[in-house]
């Protein structure tokens, strides 16, 4: 069995990133939920399982700066030379939160017309195939049955797996979808409903965490900004979506976000576990015992002691 090294310094999180803006956030709390942070801190004693993963599908208009923004954050580089994704790439992005070893599967789908029908079946789980690469986070999906890749099986027909039980079948409870836009082009935001409306075919509206993501802050203008930021948080509020803005360029507001989107999959996933069971472990980290029935109301009761 292969031992991954530790977190980067830089993935570790140990508070509760904000939202972007309170008018458009999935919640405005200032912490982790409580009983999050204390299942998380009473995992210390335990031993360290498989990892917690979540998927997160990353959709959008052509050139709407989608890899551009995962690049930036997985590889911190920007790419000038633009050049179109071809079906469907991913990158892993391993984090420690609140001392819980946790991973984002991002997605980055086409938003070329003709591939749409390719990155649809990946949003309902199509199979893809480890690309191994030096940093080994790297992997590649191709987008057609007869690809030749060296490092490519029958596309929609292979499957990757590594042993933390990776799972591909649709973004999966409590993961996520990113619609991207470009805050220069009303156009792109408009999209934003059809590329969502899209994803949601294949996912739980419910059980999944919606972000609307504007790029290349760089570009606009500060009237600009301020006119196309109205009608994305009304776009943000009907889809009921949080709103953020970045730039790849420059690199602005690219961390906080997927470090935001890191944390609420994270605490999704946690108080879902928490809820389907009085006495589980967090990732196979650590037993959790609870005879709260609403994980949102607060207890006064001593809660019982954990289980070692």
């Amino acid at each position: 069995m292969s031992v991954l090294p530790p977190v980067r310094k830089d993935r570790v999180i140990a508070h509760l990133p904000q939202c972007f803006n309170r008018a458009a956030a999935l919640h405005t709390a200032s912490d982790f939920h409580a009983k999050v942070r204390t299942a998380c801190q009473e995992q210390r004693t335990g031993t360290v399982g498989r990892f917690k993963i979540s998927k997160v599908i990353v959709v959008g208009d052509l050139a709407v700066g989608k890899t551009c923004l995962i690049n930036r954050f997985c590889k911190d580089v920007f790419d000038k030379n633009y050049k179109a994704t071809i079906g469907v790439d991913f990158e892993m992005e391993r984090f420690e939160v609140l001392g819980v070893p946790f991973s984002l599967q991002l997605w980055d789908t086409a938003g070329q017309e003709r591939f749409k029908c390719i990155a649809s079946t990946y949003y309902r789980g199509a199979q893809g195939q480890q690309s191994h690469t030096t940093d080994g986070h790297r992997y590649s999906v191709h987008s057609y049955p007869q690809c030749t890749g060296s490092k490519c099986a029958p596309c929609l027909a292979s499957v990757w797996q590594t042993g933390a039980g990776l799972s591909m079948r649709g973004v999966g409870r409590n993961g996520a979808i990113i619609i991207v836009f470009d805050l220069n082009d009303v156009a792109s935001l408009q999209h934003t409903r059809q590329w969502l409306e899209d994803a949601l075919r294949e996912n739980d509206a419910t059980s999944v965490q919606l972000f609307l993501v504007g790029t290349k802050k760089d570009m606009s203008s500060p009237a600009q900004y301020s006119l196309i930021e109205q009608d994305a948080i009304k776009v943000a509020g009907d889809i009921k979506a949080e709103y953020w803005a970045v730039s790849a360029l420059t690199g602005e507001n690219v961390r906080e976000f997927f470090f935001r989107v890191a944390c609420l999959t994270f605490e999704a996933n946690v108080l879902a576990e928490l809820e389907k069971s009085g006495s589980r472990r967090i990732g196979d980290v650590v037993k959790i015992n609870s005879n709260t029935s609403n994980l949102y109301t607060t207890s006064k009761k001593k809660q019982p002691n954990c289980c070692q």
